[in-house]
């Protein structure tokens, strides 16, 4: 009955663990008195002769010999730190920090004051005050062809404006924006191209339509602040974003000439519809609000300043714009290429 009992513990044992190849030669399990079981260990000092246990303790104690983790160690369940993970989060002075596996980090960045710097969109460096001197009366002539299409185009294009804004100049300002935005990138990106195609220089001119772009960005992005756009005028960004921005596209590549002729037209529009914008803020028909806090960092602004300080230095941003698009205008009228003239960085 012994000799039974114990060929039952063996196969259960080999069978329950799945590793009876690993059990060590010196391990031996003779059979004892009433089914009892008895663990003779050799190797090691500490752990001489176990009698009397059952075969669940014996494996467990087999097990804790040949395991390569200590006791103390946590569970794997806990161990979720991976050499190769993306980010860890923490906290730190009650913000949550990201302490990125790549090695970038958010340096700490503060105003003049001292305290830090809120936006991720721009950086203080970027920053500026705006030259509000610029003349704002200056009005390219149409001379000829091209620029009589150019014109007349704008004007076209400011009747359904007319008709659907009215005088709501916030809204409009905020639909301008949106357009305003697109012709510096289209123009940049496509003298990029360029540029990679026949291995020459672009002359700056790369960046400073990039910085146009990126400048009428921030107008929109300050007049969403001030004005809150309907689900339909949302709509109405879209359709007509996506329709100009392609047209934009096909007409710069087929005529730069034209294609700046077009957008200085559009800024020049653009400083007489500011101009209305404050007009009614002088006169009351539209409240002079604090302005928000993105218009006083990025034009670094008094903290006092109002809506009327915002439209008044966009204003003349969009001056800027005008000069230079009908610059580089002139220049490919001249039969020259924009890299062969200076770019007007940081013209503004």
């Amino acid at each position: 009955m012994s000799h039974l009992l114990t060929r039952l513990a063996l196969r259960r044992l080999v069978a329950g663990g799945n590793c009876g190849r690993y059990l060590p030669s010196s391990l031996s399990v003779t059979p004892g008195a009433a089914g009892a079981a008895m663990a003779v260990v050799k190797p090691w000092d500490d752990v001489a002769v176990v009698r009397g246990q059952g075969l669940g303790a014996l494996v467990g104690q087999w097990r804790r010999m040949v395991s390569s983790v200590p006791e103390h160690a946590a569970p794997p369940e806990k161990e979720k730190k991976e050499s190769g993970e993306a980010a860890v989060m923490g906290e730190k002075n009650d913000e949550m920090m990201v302490s990125s596996y790549w090695g970038i980090s958010k340096k700490r960045i503060v105003r003049e004051d001292g305290s830090d710097w809120p936006w991720n969109c721009f950086m203080p460096w970027e920053t500026y005050h705006s030259n509000v001197t610029i003349d704002l009366k200056k009005h390219h002539k149409p001379k000829n062809f091209i620029d009589k299409v150019a014109f007349r185009t704008v004007k076209i294009l400011r009747i359904p404006t007319d008709i659907f804004f009215q005088r709501r100049y916030g809204c409009r300002a905020m639909m301008l924006e949106t357009v305003a935005a697109v012709p510096g990138m289209v123009g940049g990106m496509l003298l990029h191209l360029r540029s990679l195609r026949k291995f020459e220089q672009s002359g700056g001119w790369i960046k400073a339509l990039l910085e146009e772009a990126e400048n009428e960005r921030m107008h929109l992005m300050t007049m969403v602040e001030l004005v809150k756009p309907k689900w339909y005028e949302r709509l109405l960004v879209l359709a007509v974003q996506g329709v100009f921005f392609n047209a934009f596209f096909v007409l710069y590549v087929l005529s730069p000439k034209l294609a700046h002729r077009i957008v200085g037209y559009l800024e020049e529009e653009a400083i007489h519809s500011y101009t209305e914008f404050l007009k009614d803020i002088n006169s009351g028909a539209i409240e002079n609000v604090p302005a928000p806090v993105i218009a006083i960092d990025y034009w670094r602004l008094p903290k006092d300043a109002t809506l009327k300080d915002v439209v008044t230095v966009i204003r003349a941003d969009e001056a800027h714009h005008r000069d230079v698009n009908h610059f580089a205008s002139d220049i490919h009228f001249q039969g020259k290429e924009l890299r062969e003239a200076p770019a007007p960085l940081g013209y503004r």
